[in-house]
């Protein structure tokens, strides 16, 4: 009464799977945590250059190896960033973002069951939050 199908289905993927390489969950948040842990290295260096400390030079090679672990030993490309004079509030909207992206590192570190990236996320909020503290009790 109906006569069979003689083409290939729309509604099917054409070729095999083998077609395009296949990412696991994990992999993806590896891919995804390496990339905010390294837009935070850049603002850290940023800020290293333009307000240095002990602590920013620690939380930099800190992040730069979490980054490398994250990239299967591929260190991270590091920009050399001059020391231009800028205002206090440039430095406090680089702490603002830095505190972001150490947020979205968090989120990711946290569903992805990483403890050491999660502590190090954690611990640059904090450090940024207390940075901007002090930049509003001191210009007030």
């Amino acid at each position: 009464m109906y006569e069979p199908i003689r083409t290939k289905s729309v509604h099917t993927m054409a070729g095999t799977t083998a077609d395009f390489p296949h990412r696991t969950r994990e992999e993806e948040l590896d891919i995804q945590l390496a990339g905010h842990l390294a837009a935070l290295l850049t603002v850290t260096d940023e800020l290293r250059a333009l307000a240095p400390s002990d602590d920013l030079d620690v939380a930099a090679e800190r992040l730069a190896g979490q980054v490398a672990r994250l990239r299967g030993g591929r260190p991270p490309v590091r920009s050399s960033v001059s020391a231009a004079e800028r205002g206090d509030a440039h430095i406090a909207a680089l702490h603002e973002r830095a505190h972001a992206l150490a947020g979205r590192a968090l989120v990711v570190a946290a569903s992805r069951a990483d403890t050491a990236g999660a502590i190090l996320a954690a611990e640059r909020m904090d450090a940024h939050t207390a940075a901007l503290t002090n930049e509003l009790t001191t210009t007030v």
